[in-house]
This record gives C-alpha cells, structure tokens and sequence, in this order.
C-alpha cells in the first residue's frame, strides 16, 4: 500500500488493482512541470493524475454509469490554411484526455496540474467551434 507514496489508497478501496490493472511504471524522465510518465495497461500516462483519472473513469464504466470512454481523442480547433504570401499555416489542434459519454451528453475531460496560455486559447475555441465545456480536473 506505501509503494508510489500512496497514491492508490483511494483506489484500493474501489477493488484489488494488484489483480485487476498491471502496476504502473515510472519513468525517470520529467516534464518542465515535474510530472513523470507513466507506463500501465499497454498505455502511456502524462502523470501519476491523469492515470488515477483514468483508473476511476474505467470503474465507473464498469459499473455502468459513463460509457464510451476514450483517451487522448484530437480535436481540430482551427483548421489549416495559406497566408497571403502562399505559405502554409498547420492546424491547430486539442488532444482531449479523456472523453465519454455521461446520462446521453458527451464529456470532454482534462487532467490539468497547470493551466498554460495554451491550454487556456484552445479551451476557448472548443467552445467556440464545438459548444464543448472542457471538465478541468
């Protein structure tokens, strides 16, 4: 249970992880955020949070209450385009963490530790193109 600084007590309690998900791998490397990745169920994690919300969003799956649920789904907020000289500008894109359905409405979900500038534009144009709230965790 003291193994990761206790990060899974919350999830203990919910069903026996040691037999249902595979224990995460730490890797040595951090973000400018201090944020390590993390390596479970075949899958890459950005941080020890966003595995935890993806633990908790796959019992409630499970149990019925989300369905659908995906991770890091791509969103195009701004499209790609020339500027008056013929060079070409990329698209812009948001990369949700997790998405699903909820009681018939979709949820776009992001795990946040700190909010960028950049982070804060593209919540604005998904609002803006797509009429999606981003749920901040």
């Amino acid at each position: 249970m003291r193994r990761f600084g206790g990060l899974f007590k919350p999830l203990s309690r919910l069903y026996n992880y040691r037999k249902e998900i595979q224990m995460p791998i730490i890797r040595q490397s951090r973000n400018k955020y201090n944020a390590g990745k993390i390596e479970a169920d075949g899958m890459t994690f950005d941080s020890f949070k966003e595995y935890n919300r993806w633990c908790e969003l796959k019992l409630l799956e499970r149990a019925g209450k989300i369905s659908k649920l995906k991770r890091q789904v791509t969103y195009e907020v701004v499209p790609k385009g020339r500027r008056d000289d013929g060079k070409a500008e990329r698209a812009v894109k948001y990369i949700a963490d997790f998405v699903y359905d909820e009681d018939g409405k979709t949820i776009v979900e992001d795990v946040k530790g700190f909010k960028t500038k950049e982070y804060n534009i593209k919540r604005k144009l998904m609002l803006y193109r797509y009429g999606i709230t981003i749920r901040e965790i």
